[in-house]
């Protein structure tokens, strides 16, 4: 990502936000300042969504839920793209929440793919394999160990 230098005058309260912002996570003044204004943008252009710090970092979810955009749009192709079936799915979310996270997903493609791929690879073996204490006790090996 190319990026370029910007003269910005910020109020004493915002600048403070910030760098509290930066002690917290542990990254520049510059690195939190572009995440915020990228997160607002998006927030702008599709409203109904925000972001929420998890284990895999910051992610699209859609307000009031907790469900994460990646989420609805795997279920979406699971449907074949369907809306009444994702509505169906999904029936305790209203329309307007349903239409932001795909509204997030057709001007944000590349991140929503690239999370549903990161998804796609955690099959059992490398869940299990990378979490033992997660495997039902029906289905571990004799010699494994309780936890």
């Amino acid at each position: 990502m190319t990026t370029r230098a910007r003269g910005l005058r910020l109020p004493e309260e915002l600048e403070e936000e910030i760098e509290r912002e930066m002690r917290l996570r542990g990254v520049t003044f510059s690195e939190v300042a572009s995440s915020l204004l990228r997160e607002a943008v998006r927030m702008r252009r599709v409203p109904g969504i925000v972001f929420m710090d998890g284990p895999a970092g910051r992610r699209a979810s859609i307000a009031g839920t907790g469900l994460d955009v990646w989420e609805v749009v795997a279920a979406f192709k699971d449907v074949d793209e369907d809306r009444e079936r994702l509505k169906a799915s999904y029936e305790w979310l209203s329309d307007r929440q349903l239409s932001a996270a795909l509204a997030y997903y057709e001007l944000y493609r590349g991140e929503i793919d690239a999370r549903l791929e990161e998804e796609e690879r955690w099959t059992p073996e490398k869940l299990y394999g990378e979490f033992p204490f997660l495997r039902p006790r029906s289905v571990r090996p004799a010699d494994e160990p309780e936890v």
